[in-house]
């Protein structure tokens, strides 16, 4: 199976900085696309960023110029940076990668982890 886990979710202030990183963990043969969604009480699940394994990052126009994606895919990991955080940035965030489990199958699962707390708040 494969596993994502995100962690940096944290309590911030207005204007600060966080870094989030995510996981996965489990047997796979490789990861293409991964992102970063959030969800806001009451609201939809929202995409945020994605960035594929050759690293081409794409961002919401909402976080444009304020949040980075990376990836390291020797250690199957992404990671969003999130400068000059907002109040309207307090949400869930979730981790999705796109999965290819077995070398001889081009089969692609997605996966979802648990999402960390990140509130933007004085």
């Amino acid at each position: 199976q494969v596993q994502l886990v995100e962690s940096g979710g944290a309590l911030v202030q207005p204007g600060g900085p966080l870094r989030l990183s995510c996981l996965a963990c489990g047997s796979f043969f490789s990861i293409d696309v991964m992102g970063w969604y959030r969800q806001a009480p009451g609201k939809a699940r929202d995409l945020v960023a994605t960035i594929t394994s050759s690293g081409i990052s794409n961002l919401a126009d909402s976080v444009k110029g304020r949040f980075t994606s990376s990836r390291e895919n020797a250690k199957n990991a992404m990671y969003l940076q999130m400068n000059s955080l907002k109040p309207e940035d307090t949400a869930v965030y979730y981790c999705n990668a796109v999965v290819q489990r077995f070398k001889d199958q081009s089969t692609r699962f997605s996966y979802w982890g648990q999402g960390t707390q990140v509130t933007v708040s004085s």
